[in-house]
């Protein structure tokens, strides 16, 4: 890869050896800049990582507080705002990700996973056996036995 700088290579090897002058507010500026950023990030981070494993953990929720949690965070992640600091959209851009592509990726995950489940609920028709107080089944030929052994 060739730089043309306009230097010849005297002048370019000479300027190797030559100090940088930077004034010490620049040099603490970069340091300043990534460390109030990063706190920030994590804190995004944390929250899309919170999001999401709602979203996949109360998919298939029964009770209320589970449904309540998944339609939360389903509305939070389909919605595509741009004024809120903490929205889907904004996070995922100052992290780097494609915010279409994530929602996309979830809502086909959110199909497969429905998919998957059974879609009638299973009744078991033969009735569960029933115990006596002593352990032992009430129906059956165990009990057939256990009074043939006492004698009866």
């Amino acid at each position: 890869m060739s730089y043309e700088t306009g230097l010849s290579v005297e002048e370019k090897v000479t300027s190797l050896f030559q100090p940088d002058t930077l004034l010490p507010a620049q040099y603490f500026e970069t340091f300043r800049r990534k460390a109030h950023l990063e706190p920030e990030k994590r804190v995004m981070l944390a929250v899309l990582e919170d999001a999401i494993a709602c979203f996949q953990k109360y998919l298939t929720a029964r009770d209320g507080k589970g449904r309540a949690i998944f339609r939360d965070a389903e509305a939070w992640i389909v919605e595509d705002d741009r004024d809120w600091l903490f929205s889907f959209t904004n996070i995922c851009e100052v992290l780097g990700f494609d915010p279409e592509y994530v929602r996309r990726g979830l809502m086909r995950w959110k199909a497969t996973k429905l998919a998957e489940r059974p879609k009638a609920k299973i009744y078991h028709l033969t009735p569960k056996r029933r115990r006596r107080k002593g352990g032992v089944s009430n129906n059956g030929r165990s009990g057939q036995r256990l009074l043939k052994a006492v004698g009866r």
